[in-house]
């Protein structure tokens, strides 16, 4: 496993177990930036316009478009880092 996959399962647990949850912004982008480095550019029809939630998530995962899977992982460990203040 590379160092870069395991300090993103280490950045994954940790952004469980923050000292403070952090706002839907945020949280918007710790999800798109999981789901671009898991899965790749968004492959899902966009949701209803009544699934605001869905779609906010979604539009947040197709933003992040044409980012590898590897930039995700690091910016999503960078975010978390922030957010536990390191």
């Amino acid at each position: 496993m590379s160092d870069l996959k395991t300090q993103f399962e280490q950045a994954t647990a940790d952004s469980k177990t923050l000292a403070t949850r952090p706002d839907n912004t945020v949280m918007l982008k710790l999800y798109a930036l999981y789901k671009q480095a898991t899965t790749g550019d968004v492959n899902t029809k966009r949701p209803g316009a009544m699934d605001f939630v869905g779609r906010a998530k979604w539009d947040a995962w197709d933003g992040l478009k044409g980012q590898t899977p590897d930039q995700a992982m690091q910016n999503y460990i960078d975010l978390v880092n922030s957010l536990k203040g390191q």
